[in-house]
């Protein structure tokens, strides 16, 4: 068998190989994004008020869209969108906070008990995210634990955190999805090559110097991949605002803004408007997190 022939077989062997999870891709994520399109730039049955989605992209209505960009823009809606960027953005602090610390000790420091810690991180992908909700409410009921713990070191007690308050959302997307951001985290930290501690070491620096001028920048592509990880989860969230707050339109995010239009209003083109929107941010986020790793894989690679 020639060179040429044997790379022919390689080649058609990988690509057999990646057809179910092409197929799989397909199914779930390019027929379901048509089908938003569909519904987004469809019409709506005038008598059962459901959404009559329109196949046909040469037949499509943009008034919706238009209409949902507007409010959006200089509505209603962008005051939505604002809260939603502000509770994501203090819950990104709160997972960096947490667990770049909890990431690095596993990494770099627990080498015993590495494998029980991994099994600690890996538990809460166990249990379903709206039962570790529920659990929550139970314990920040004013008579619940949390309020317990704090009356017991005299910080209080008698709060009610269930009262709409944007703290108990923030701390409930911090908790829901820190898992997401320490794994890749960690993935990342254990990847350094500790020769370069032991260089930097070696040369006089000491530990907080080596954290900050090695360990602190060889990381940010792991930490820009957990922030991403998290980051596109939590601006469609809506479980969190609506079962720790009770749905308190002082702290709605954009995802109880569609589940209201697609499943409690006569408008699912708004909220599949509002589905393409939202899509659209984050893909622009996508967009700069792979360029800058692009950027830095080409520097690196450079002699």
């Amino acid at each position: 068998m020639t060179v040429l022939a044997r790379r022919r077989s390689g080649t058609g062997f990988w690509a057999a190989l990646a057809t179910p999870g092409t197929l799989w891709l397909v199914a779930l994520y390019l027929v379901p994004s048509y089908a938003i399109l569909a519904v987004a730039f469809g019409n709506i049955d005038p008598i059962l008020r459901t959404p009559a989605p329109e196949w046909n992209p040469l037949a499509w209505d943009f008034s919706a869209m238009s209409n949902t960009l507007g409010r959006v823009f200089g509505g209603n809606l962008g005051h939505v969108f604002i809260r939603t960027a502000k509770f994501v953005l203090a819950a990104e602090v709160g997972c960096l906070l947490i667990g770049y610390p909890v990431a690095y000790y596993v990494a770099r420091s627990a080498k015993r008990s590495r494998g029980p810690l991994l099994a600690l991180l890996v538990l809460p992908f166990w249990i379903s995210y709206l039962m570790r909700m529920l659990a929550w409410v139970n314990l920040l009921q004013t008579d619940g634990y949390v309020n317990q713990v704090l009356g017991w070191l005299q910080l209080g007690g008698s709060r009610n955190w269930l009262d709409g308050d944007w703290p108990t959302v923030v701390m409930g997307l911090i908790y829901g999805y820190i898992p997401f951001f320490i794994l890749p985290l960690y993935a990342a930290l254990e990847r350094l090559d500790g020769r370069l501690f032991e260089a930097s070491r070696d040369l006089g620096a000491s530990k907080f110097s080596t954290f900050v001028r090695v360990t602190l920048p060889l990381s940010v592509p792991g930490l820009m991949a957990a922030s991403v990880i998290v980051l596109l989860p939590m601006c469609g969230d809506y479980y969190t605002n609506t079962y720790l707050t009770g749905g308190s339109p002082r702290t709605e995010m954009v995802g109880n803004q569609i589940e209201f239009f697609l499943r409690g209003s006569s408008q699912p083109q708004t909220g599949a408007s509002l589905v393409i929107i939202l899509m659209g941010f984050l893909m622009v986020a996508m967009a700069y997190y792979l360029v800058t790793i692009a950027r830095s894989q080409r520097a690196g690679a450079r002699p």
